[in-house]
């Protein structure tokens, strides 16, 4: 008897074990975790069909007003984010009210020594922390980024105290910062995090201008350059985007996220670790069609 007993219990478990881990692979038919903007009072998953294929390992599209949550896929994996960390750099540089005119130069300390990463600021150009904060968030400089970081009040590590600090009051959980740019693969987070921190960033209107202006020209002293955004989508007259930052180191993959106009819904989109430089805005381009196509059905049903 007490055998039995024993094996209904290992029965139980078992059947529990299997249901948990159906819940977390791939699409999932609930969110575990609630959007912490908008209307969240009653969220509802969709899992994604069969024909819309994502290859990005990790994304996640939200509903921006109410929180639904449209696609999910490995949307709770921590993953490094490369250069999507610029957005949580601009929002503590605009939060200290820094005075934005004022005038920064690129010294030895801002050049990336661990990746070698390229940029057009040599040591010693002088320039406005408004055109820093705009190169780092349209075209991703990195020795913009960091020199913004690097003349926060206190230092360096004050700012990516705040970095941290500022994760923390907008309840990311699965995020944490170690550097102002990204260069660093000890910046992670997950795409439901990363859902959170772009609805953030989107409040602030010099960081939807700033990445989503298509290309600037600055002079940098005797020289005049011109810079372009770091995502071609801008560039698409069929996308309409409120925000946008792309990443890339060799731990994170090609990664993307976006606030966007998509079938007259307003709409968050994480993608990350992308491999091959087009994937991400396949995968975009995927989302979008499908969303379109739900509601072109939607219509034809109701007509």
């Amino acid at each position: 008897m007490a055998h039995r007993y024993v094996m209904v219990l290992l029965a139980i478990l078992l059947s529990g074990t299997i249901l948990a881990v159906q819940g977390v692979v791939g699409f999932s038919e609930a969110s575990r975790t609630p959007a912490t903007h908008g209307n969240y009072s009653h969220i509802k998953v969709i899992r994604a069909p069969r024909n819309l294929v994502l290859r990005s390992a990790s994304a996640l599209v939200e509903d921006q007003q109410t929180g639904e949550c449209l696609v999910q896929k490995h949307a709770e994996a921590v993953l490094p984010i490369a250069s999507i960390t610029k957005l949580m750099t601009a929002m503590v540089v605009l939060d200290a009210k820094m005075n934005l005119q004022e005038s920064l130069t690129i010294v030895s300390e801002d050049v990336d020594t661990i990746r070698n990463s390229r940029s057009r600021l040599p040591v010693n150009t002088r320039l406005t922390r408004e055109n820093a904060l705009l190169l780092a968030l349209m075209a991703s400089e990195n020795r913009a980024a960091h020199a913004l970081g690097r003349t926060y009040p206190g230092d360096l590590g004050a700012f990516v105290a705040a970095m941290n600090a500022k994760a923390r009051s907008l309840g990311l959980v699965e995020t944490h910062f170690d550097d102002p740019t990204g260069i660093s693969n000890g910046n992670v987070s997950s795409a439901r995090d990363l859902a959170r921190m772009v609805d953030a960033a989107y409040h602030y209107r010099l960081i939807r201008e700033y990445t989503t202006r298509k290309e600037t020209t600055i002079r940098l002293g005797h020289r005049t350059l011109q810079f372009h955004n770091s995502n071609r989508l801008i560039r698409n007259p069929r996308w309409q985007i409120g925000l946008s930052k792309t990443g890339f180191i060799d731990e994170a993959g090609r990664c993307l996220v976006m606030q966007s106009q998509v079938a007259k819904r307003p709409v968050l989109i994480v993608l990350l670790d992308a491999q091959g430089k087009l994937t991400r805005y396949g995968d975009a381009n995927r989302i979008k069609q499908w969303m379109e196509g739900s509601q072109a059905v939607r219509q034809k049903h109701r007509g």
